[in-house]
């Protein structure tokens, strides 16, 4: 058993990472911007805390006595950049004060290589529109990156995107970049979690899809 730490854990892949905790039997915080939109999340046992993923001092607050961190959230209201990199640099802080020893941050595929080593966002016909989105998840992964830190850290995102019907086909594998690849949000927090209990990949971007 151990005791995770799940940010942003009131979205879709926050909630599936905290449900896969709670099927493994561990001991989970969900810390959400405003518990009281969130009780359901209590209902398990979950210690439900506000917390704001951008605040270091409040990221060691919360995790610790943790083993290791999911990292779901998103501001959609901030300027992008500026969210990712201050979440990264937050976490990266926060972490290491707290002892936790593991992070796994819900990425975004759009910043993923394709097998041909392109990013996917950088593809033909691939959509432009949220690009400001797709750079500011990137200069999240670059503080991750270029940081000399002690915590043991992995980005882990679709392949392509997600599948939204919630079924779940209980695998998936590691792959590149691919606009046309799905996972649903129970698979992919099986992955989150198997990194989380049997880390195989380190400091990296990865990729996965269901198969």
């Amino acid at each position: 058993m151990k005791d995770i730490i799940v940010f942003g854990a009131g979205g879709r892949a926050g909630r599936a990472a905290v449900e896969e905790a709670l099927r493994r039997g561990h001991r989970v915080t969900a810390v959400v911007r405003d518990p009281a939109k969130h009780g359901d999340l209590a209902a398990d046992g979950v210690r439900i805390a506000a917390g704001d993923v951008t605040d270091a001092t409040g990221v060691a607050r919360l995790a610790e006595g943790h083993d290791a961190a999911v990292n779901a959230a998103a501001d959609i209201t901030a300027q992008a950049d500026v969210f990712f990199a201050g979440a990264a640099r937050a976490l990266l802080d926060g972490l290491t004060q707290a002892g936790a020893g593991r992070l796994v941050s819900v990425g975004l595929a759009s910043v993923l290589e394709t097998a041909s080593g392109a990013l996917l966002m950088d593809t033909p016909g691939y959509p432009q529109e949220y690009r400001s989105f797709y750079l500011g998840h990137a200069a999240g992964n670059d503080v991750l990156g270029a940081a000399t830190t002690s915590l043991d850290w992995l980005i882990l995102s679709p392949s392509g995107d997600f599948r939204h019907d919630g079924v779940s086909t209980g695998r998936y594998r590691a792959a590149p970049a691919e606009a046309d690849s799905r996972i649903s949000y129970p698979d992919f927090a099986i992955a989150l979690l198997d990194e989380i209990d049997t880390p195989e990949h380190h400091r990296t971007h990865l990729g996965v899809e269901e198969y």
